[in-house]
């Protein structure tokens, strides 16, 4: 082959053109001039007889960095990707940021705008009969009455009294309980509907029917509209409006549960209370007396005054659905008179009236006063009156209540029995002496 090797016929040279020692004949790999293997690769494929005879002649390995000669430059590899730089992980935060808030702005205004934003509920044209608060509907009867309802404060030695009241009248007239500011000074704070406040003045007060007027200076103020306690049947509809436990400008809705219920009311102590009182189912609590039970026109029928109900001694009393109001056509008379003259006028009878009748009902005169009305239509002591215009007598209280309910000058029918005999007698009630 030309080659200067007996051993195989080849020529074995470095790269460089030197020839090296050894080779694939004798078994050895290449050495250099000093005798160390020249190369960690060395291998005999130059004697394989499948080679290619036309291949470069030597296998060319980077020879092994020199002691001293410092690390090997790192070598990056191109396919990985390339970690990036602060510059890069600044702009990309940022650009997320912007995109974020774009994305909320947009969100945003798609909500206010309607946008493509579902619609929750459904859209109704206009609203339906029951929702539009006509005035004759509850809530417009309440809208109408509020604004003449007011809360009454009263500071005494034994505390604050809270009840409520209404005006009656535009030079700033109020109705409300005699136990409201019976313990009171004479003073009382009346706060309107509209959270504004002004001194009051007690005009006069009725202890017995339970009703008193507070004057104050306040000009604009809107009366309210009276009925006819009279004319109400049971089962009417009616509102109870005031300021219970404090709750100023509460509304409570109920009907005429009863009419002409005789009550007998008041503190130990004090002064025993008649009226002929409109009972209702609509809650009533403590801070209601002086409030208006209003119809369903909206006028005042009645002036809610008191409460039944089961607790025991000391405890608080709380609404069960029986709740007293007395008749506005009783109580406008007495505001009449008090405003008129300071005290008002008590129609009386002309009697004593003692224990109920041994058989048969009724209530027994004890007495009968000789120029009284009961004398003057033939009534004697002992006789046992058993129907006061068609309202039957069971108990004293029945009596002394339904004459405090008319107006003096009243001609009532009395149903009574003397002996064994019924009669039946038409007396013209009179106002007392006070």
């Amino acid at each position: 082959m030309g080659g200067t090797d007996v051993t195989d016929g080849w020529d074995w040279r470095r790269p460089g053109g030197s020839p090296v020692p050894g080779g694939p004949a004798s078994g050895r790999p290449p050495q250099d001039a000093s005798g160390q293997t020249a190369s960690p690769w060395w291998s005999d494929a130059l004697a394989d007889p499948w080679r290619d005879p036309y291949a470069p002649a030597a296998v060319v390995v980077p020879a092994a960095p020199a002691p001293g000669a410092g690390e090997p430059e790192p070598v990056t590899d191109p396919d990985l990707p390339a970690r990036p730089g602060m510059r890069q992980v600044v702009l990309i935060s940022l650009v997320t940021a912007l995109l974020a808030g774009s994305l909320g702005s947009a969100l945003t205004y798609a909500l206010l705008r309607g946008g493509d934003v579902p619609t929750i509920g459904a859209q109704s044209g206009q609203a339906p009969a029951l929702a539009q608060r006509k005035p004759e509907s509850l809530a417009g009867v309440a809208e109408r009455v509020l604004p003449s309802v007011v809360t009454i404060r009263v500071v005494s030695l034994g505390g604050t009294s809270e009840g409520s009241g209404f005006v009656v009248t535009s030079e700033g007239h109020i109705v409300t309980n005699d136990h409201v500011v019976a313990d009171g000074p004479g003073k009382a704070t009346v706060v309107f509907n509209d959270g504004s406040t002004a001194a009051g003045t007690v005009v006069g007060q009725d202890p017995e029917s339970d009703l008193a007027v507070i004057k104050v200076s306040r000009s604009g103020l809107t009366p309210v509209q009276f009925g006819d306690s009279d004319a109400l049947a049971v089962g009417d509809p009616v509102l109870a409006i005031g300021s219970p436990l404090s709750l100023a400008n509460t509304v409570t809705a109920g009907i005429v549960s009863a009419l002409d219920r005789t009550m007998q009311a008041g503190e130990p102590g004090g002064p025993t209370r008649y009226y002929a009182a409109i009972q209702t189912d609509a809650a009533v609590n403590h801070g209601n007396s002086g409030g208006p039970l209003v119809d369903g026109a909206g006028r005042v029928v009645g002036v809610n005054s008191t409460i039944k109900s089961l607790v025991a001694d000391g405890q608080e009393a709380g609404n069960i659905g029986l709740a007293f109001a007395i008749p506005i056509n009783q109580a406008k008379r007495i505001t009449e008179d008090i405003i008129g003259t300071g005290k008002a006028r008590r129609t009386v009878i002309g009697a004593q009236v003692g224990g109920t009748g041994a058989t048969g009902g009724g209530v027994r005169l004890n007495a009968v006063e000789p120029a009284g009305p009961a004398a003057a239509a033939g009534l004697r002591t002992g006789d046992v009156v058993l129907r006061l215009d068609g309202h039957p007598m069971t108990d004293p209280t029945d009596l002394v209540a339904l004459v405090r309910k008319y107006a003096p000058g009243s001609v009532v029918t009395v149903e009574y029995r003397r002996g064994s005999a019924r009669q039946n007698a038409s007396v013209t009630l009179a106002a007392d002496a006070k």
